[in-house]
């Protein structure tokens, strides 16, 4: 923990034991990785979710008098952070983060509006801070697997629910919590989390035909061998190459631009427009959201230096690309140093 946190101190409760900041430490840092995971999950924000778990581990240091230690600390802490969460989005001006403009119809040819600043656009997560999703258990009632419940399509999915809805959702069908369990942490009745359970469960199930996400099970070798086979169109400015990975009905947005495509050929044409306005690219492979992902790096034409320039999530489906979002300028470079890339490519 941080200094934030404030000197050792006892409990200071009579008749309990003393815990002071090393045994606070040992209680809840296991729990760091899956805390953050969830305020991610909760607000769609990487930038935002560093904040909540911070704020989280501060609040309960606070209040660790208020443990008691009949009940679970992963419960008690688990219950600071989505208050805070829901806390936190009542105090900004949207409660959810976009990959897509609502309601805007797919685009053909050039894109020509700019950056949207008036939205709050979903970010990617770094597999890097997953907590071990091999290890993960969520509880008997949950409906979605580990992997599935990281996919950027889902968290871009559960945004669209109402706040409450959301953390209901999550607690109940990604953690597995029971309703009894989930109203004792929210508040309320037992029968107000069933009502938002169904009405969270609706409104996903109107969003897929199949009422949920596609299961995405383990990675296999030919997701590494799509990977590489993308990295390489981009590397050897082979357009027709990669638009040839594309499913038919590939869907592709592009952060924090409004403009988004649907079909290979729209996506080409699209491509195509902008492919010249670099002198070369180099891409490197990252991980983001349990989903293969690439770092992208532009050389410019003018100066010939190497910048940072867009971060590509991949959906693979039957050994195609199925869904592709690339964060480009502004936002994409804003994102390179949480997965871990530097400020220029390591050229070999």
């Amino acid at each position: 923990m941080t200094d934030a946190l404030g000197p050792f101190e006892p409990l200071g409760r009579p008749g309990q034991p003393v815990l002071d900041r090393l045994a606070f430490e040992r209680l809840t840092i296991a729990h760091r990785r899956e805390l953050k995971l969830h305020c991610y999950r909760m607000m769609g924000s990487l930038n935002e979710a560093d904040d909540l778990v911070q704020d989280t581990f501060l609040k309960a240091w606070r209040a660790r008098s208020q443990f008691d230690g009949r009940g679970s600390i992963r419960g008690w802490l688990y219950s600071i952070a989505t208050n805070s969460c829901l806390n936190a989005i009542k105090a900004r001006s949207s409660a959810q983060r976009i990959v897509k403009q609502p309601d805007r119809p797919p685009s053909e040819g050039r894109a020509t509006g700019g950056p949207a600043t008036e939205f709050a656009w979903l970010e990617p997560y770094p597999d890097t801070e997953l907590p071990d999703i091999a290890d993960d258990r969520p509880g008997p009632e949950a409906r979605y697997e580990a992997r599935e419940a990281v996919r950027l399509a889902f968290v871009a999915a559960i945004q669209l629910l109402p706040p409450r809805q959301r953390a209901v959702l999550l607690l109940c069908d990604v953690l597995g919590w029971s309703s009894i369990e989930t109203a004792h942490l929210l508040g309320g009745t037992t029968a107000s989390i069933n009502s938002a359970l169904q009405r969270a469960r609706a409104t996903l199930g109107g969003r897929y035909p199949q009422g949920r996400p596609l299961k995405r099970l383990v990675p296999s070798p030919d997701e590494g061998l799509l990977l590489e086979r993308y990295m390489r169109a981009w590397q050897a400015d082979n357009l027709d190459g990669l638009v040839d990975l594309l499913r038919e009905d590939a869907i592709y947005h592009m952060p924090p631009w409004r403009e988004w495509y649907r079909g290979h050929l729209a996506i080409g044409a699209f491509l195509g427009s902008v492919w010249d306005n670099f002198a070369g690219y180099r891409a490197v492979a990252i991980g983001a959201n349990a989903q293969p992902a690439v770092g992208v790096y532009a050389l410019g034409r003018q100066d010939f230096v190497w910048r940072p320039h867009s971060l590509h999530v991949i959906e693979p489906a039957d050994g195609k690309i199925a869904s592709l979002t690339i964060y480009v300028p502004p936002l994409g470079p804003t994102l390179f140093a949480a997965f871990g890339l530097p400020p220029e490519p390591i050229v070999p």
